[in-house]
Order: structure tokens, then C-alpha cells, then sequence
């Protein structure tokens, strides 16, 4: 049986999107950041240090780097593959990396993006 192109598109936009969460999941957390909480997303992005739990410029400047980099791919695949597809990529990747890294993520209930 083989693959329709759709389906080897959506594996790899999953791939990627799932390659940089993870990035995002581990840098925030070598920063203490709780990068699911309410507002916290923004908040990197507007380059506000005070959420990390800990000192750490140079992972605190990589998570925002990659949270933007998060945005940028996430916006390829919603041209490729839809809206409703990506945020249901997303959010399977955001609860994957919940159910390895627990709490440290912060954040209640579903994902945002």
C-alpha cells in the first residue's frame, strides 16, 4: 500500500512541527519556564525574561528563537494542509510532550497555539 502525497505531507509537516516543540519543551524547561501557563507564550515573545524560574539569557534567547521558528512553520503547514489539520497536529504534539514532561510545562486542559 502506498501513501498519497497528502499523507507523506502530513507525516513531515507533523515531524517538523513535532521537532521544534520538542525544542521548545526542552529549553523551557532548562529556564524553569511554564510555557502553557496563561500569557506566557506572548511574554517570550516580547523577549520579558521575567518568566523563567531561572537565570539562563542564552536558553531563554534560544526558546524565544524557537517558539518563533514554532510560528513559522506552523504557518507553512496551515497553507498546506489546513487550519483545523495543523491545530489538531499541534495539539497531539503539545499533549504528547505533557503526558513525558508532566507539570513542568504548565498550563491546564487543551494546548494553545
Amino acid at each position: 500500500m502506498t501513501k498519497t502525497q497528502s499523507e507523506l505531507g502530513a507525516t513531515w509537516w507533523a515531524k517538523s512541527l513535532d521537532d521544534v516543540d520538542r525544542e521548545i519543551a526542552r529549553l523551557a524547561t532548562v529556564c524553569n519556564v511554564r510555557i502553557l501557563d496563561a500569557g506566557v507564550i506572548e511574554r517570550v515573545l516580547k523577549n520579558d525574561e521575567s518568566v523563567c524560574g531561572s537565570k539562563n539569557p542564552v536558553g531563554f534567547g534560544k526558546l524565544r528563537q524557537t517558539l518563533m521558528m514554532h510560528y513559522h512553520v506552523r504557518e507553512q503547514a496551515v497553507g498546506v494542509l489546513g487550519e483545523a489539520q495543523t491545530r489538531q497536529l499541534v495539539a497531539t504534539i503539545v499533549e504528547s510532550l505533557r503526558e513525558r514532561i508532566g507539570e513542568r510545562l504548565g498550563g491546564e486542559g487543551a494546548a494553545k497555539s
